[in-house]
């Protein structure tokens, strides 16, 4: 009879064991300065709580973070991408955490300039009352106060994924002169496409009327597509800047955003007006007000960037981070 004294232990590569969380701490517990971090981070975040907003009409609060989430949350808003903007900006600083712990972070005073600025805008946007401008100084304070804690190189490194909560300043009403001209241009082209492929649909004004009145849809203002245009901007910002290092593939990307959103709402217009010269007015209804048919406008502009990255060649933004062997 054999007697077997060693202990099976399985081994596995810890890596592929350990989950989201317990990485996320162990990235947590690598970072100096965390104390440092957090009191100033509660700092500023009680100041925009309570001295936020100085306009009490439509919002009686204070709260700045409250003013931002009921501009993200209203009916019909053109800012709904301000809720998905801080999960992306997360996302992004995750795959670059190994890059990122491994900087030289030290306490870095001059951040306090940041921070001061932030302050000094902050103030401003509350005495005139222009939250975009405590917006504004609500995300650059927080980038000060990680470059107090964490130094510049922090801040260079952090920058593209930081520069994204731009997208969460809230514009409402100021892209009333953007999307009129869009309404426009879009029920030109929907009438346009219709009558090549056949449909009796003629235009008038942003109004796109069937013939025999089967159907009349207006290209409101809520279908402008400036909401699938700033998503579209936010996508290929993205996009660009995580899979391109050269500036000019970055800038084509870029550029194509504003053409392929209108592609984009031109088709799912398309479909409506379809859909009321097929089934009559009420089936271009419930294409309209379909949740599922919502995202029509996002294809055309998602396949047309991954077909323009296709053919300009996608490359690794940051090699350096991404070489075997890179410190973690």
């Amino acid at each position: 009879m054999s007697v077997t004294t060693t202990n099976q232990i399985e081994s596995t590569p810890p890596d592929r064991t350990r989950g989201l969380l317990t990485d996320l701490g162990d990235c947590w517990r690598r970072l100096p300065n965390k104390e440092l971090f957090l009191a100033l981070l509660a700092g500023w975040v009680a100041l925009v709580q309570c001295l936020g907003s100085s306009t009490f009409g439509y919002i009686p609060t204070p709260s700045l973070l409250y003013w931002m989430y009921n501009s993200y949350t209203a009916p019909f808003t053109e800012d709904s991408q301000g809720v998905l903007i801080p999960i992306v900006v997360l996302v992004l600083f995750y795959q670059k955490r190994k890059a990122l712990l491994a900087l030289p972070l030290r306490v870095w005073g001059p951040g306090l300039g940041l921070l001061g600025a932030a302050c000094l805008l902050h103030m401003t946007g509350y005495v005139v009352q222009q939250q975009r401008l405590s917006v504004i100084a609500f995300f650059l304070g927080i980038y000060g106060i990680m470059g107090v804690a964490w130094g510049p190189e922090f801040l260079r490194k952090s920058f593209f994924p930081f520069f994204l909560f731009g997208f969460c300043i809230p514009l409402g009403g100021m892209l009333t002169s953007v999307s009129f001209p869009l309404r426009v241009m879009v029920s030109q082209m929907v009438a346009l496409v219709g009558q090549v492929m056949g449909v009796d649909v003629v235009r008038d004004g942003t109004r796109l009327l069937g013939g025999e009145g089967r159907f009349e849809y207006d290209v409101a203002a809520a279908c402008s597509g400036i909401r699938s245009l700033i998503a579209t901007v936010a996508i290929a910002t993205i996009y660009a800047f995580t899979a391109f290092r050269q500036p000019w593939k970055r800038l084509v990307l870029l550029a194509s955003a504003l053409p392929l959103a209108v592609a984009g709402n031109v088709f799912r217009m398309l479909i409506i007006v379809l859909a009321g010269e097929w089934r009559g007015q009420a089936a271009g209804a419930y294409v309209h007000e379909s949740s599922f048919w919502g995202l029509l406008p996002y294809l055309p502009p998602i396949i047309g960037m991954l077909l323009l990255g296709r053919w300009m060649g996608e490359e690794d933004p940051d090699p350096a981070a991404a070489a075997p062997g890179a410190k973690s």
